[in-house]
């Protein structure tokens, strides 16, 4: 399973790998310096607190670690390192028949894979997002790993694939039992109304390597 103290640990095993302590790499990702610190790890009220994306991107920037690295320093809670594989297909192609069933879920031929810790569900994969329109949260070449059996929320980001064959990355701002309103990633592109009926299937982004 993905936990806070796996993602915590390889942070940390990035820096040793890489000669710096954890207040060191942030400092020479262009973070604050106590990003990392343990203190940091634990919310006010004493909860596990997840680094923020956009750290762990700026860190594999700054040491030129590949996303795949950084999952292969991911831990388990005894601390054996032990990532997953699991497929990824480009966002163009997904809308293609052949990569998904009817629920959403991976099945079919022509899929890569990249590793990834093991997140509790089996049926998860990565989209390689492609083109302008999730910009600025998603560039063209990030890697969005989906969870269809995730719990989705509004305010989530989420995967939808129409009736039509159409996959876009959008954020759900509200669903009724006859509606769904997504909001774009990207403000030059509009938001969307869609009814229930017009959607194949939708699945929560719990991951983004940025």
């Amino acid at each position: 399973m993905l936990s806070h103290k796996g993602v915590w640990q390889a942070i940390d095993r990035l820096a040793a790998k890489y000669s710096f302590s954890a207040s060191g790499l942030a400092k020479r990702a262009g973070l604050d310096p106590t990003t990392f610190n343990k203190s940091k790890r634990i919310s006010r009220e004493g909860k596990p607190r997840w680094p923020s994306t956009e750290s762990v991107s700026k860190v594999l920037e700054a040491t030129g670690a590949s996303i795949g690295e950084f999952m292969g320093l991911i831990g388990d809670e005894t601390g054996s390192a032990g990532p997953y594989r699991i497929p990824v297909v480009g966002l163009t192609e997904a809308g293609v028949g052949g990569f998904f069933d009817d629920s959403g879920h991976p099945v079919g031929h022509g899929w890569d894979e990249v590793p990834f810790p093991e997140i509790g569900d089996p049926n998860a994969y990565a989209l390689e997002i492609s083109g302008e329109s999730m910009l600025p949260v998603y560039r063209d070449g990030d890697l969005v790993v989906v969870s269809p059996a995730a719990q989705i929320r509004r305010g989530d980001r989420v995967v939808v694939k129409t009736s039509k064959g159409e996959v876009m990355a959008k954020q759900l701002s509200r669903k009724t039992a006859r509606k769904i309103e997504l909001t774009s990633l990207n403000p030059a592109y509009p938001a969307r109304e869609l009814d229930i009926d017009q959607i194949a299937w939708m699945a929560r982004i719990v991951w983004a390597s940025q």
